[in-house]
């Protein structure tokens, strides 16, 4: 096995491991795939890791449900700094606005992890966390009921997290409007950040 595959199985492990610590609340060893300067940006948070975790638990109190499935990985590395894009589902449930009352649905939102992964103490460790939002869509859990969403707030939202972006503000999140998505000038200069990054420059936050 040459150095470099052995860093990508490295590096996938640390972010397998990340999606399944985080949504089965292992907190302790969550806290272990961040590097000490690790942020996390996400439609509903933007900060430090410790950050993340403290608020992703308080939300969890309050029944907010969100989950995540990894798909393939492409990962990119030069000596101690990689890229790595993982294709990914986040599953977020709640309740939007239904013909009879209240209806819970399943938000499920297609993109990819875009992760800056650097080696601290010799492991590899997530330094800053960045999704790209493709795609979503809504289900009622109920296949009968029948959904009557806000028509103009739901058009305002992004095109790539439109539906997760308008249950996230219904539950009391502020959701940031600005999140890379498949195309567009957005994640184009994520891409050049990422690059610049990994030939050797400063972490562009």
């Amino acid at each position: 096995m040459t150095d470099t595959l052995n860093d990508e199985l490295r590096i996938r492990q640390t972010i397998e491991r990340w999606a399944v610590w985080r949504d089965a609340g292992d907190w302790a060893r969550f806290a272990t795939v961040w590097h000490p300067e690790g942020r996390m940006e996400a439609t509903w948070f933007q900060g430090p890791f410790a950050d993340f975790i403290r608020v992703t638990q308080e939300g969890w109190a309050k029944g907010v449900s969100i989950l995540h499935f990894l798909g393939g990985s492409a990962i990119e590395v030069k000596g101690d700094r990689a890229i790595a894009q993982t294709k990914m589902t986040i599953s977020q449930r709640g309740n939007v606005e239904g013909e009879d009352g209240p209806v819970m649905c399943d938000v499920v939102c297609t993109g990819r992890f875009y992760d800056f992964m650097t080696k601290h103490e010799g492991e590899w460790k997530v330094l800053h966390r960045q999704p790209i939002y493709e795609k979503d869509r809504i289900d009622p859990l109920d296949s009968t009921a029948q959904l009557r969403l806000d028509a103009k707030v739901l058009a305002s939202m992004p095109a790539g997290y439109r539906h997760l972006a308008y249950i996230q503000t219904r539950i009391g999140y502020t959701v940031k409007m600005d999140m890379p998505m498949l195309q567009g000038p957005v994640v184009d200069e994520l891409y050049a950040r990422g690059a610049r990054w990994l030939a050797g420059g400063v972490l562009e936050r």
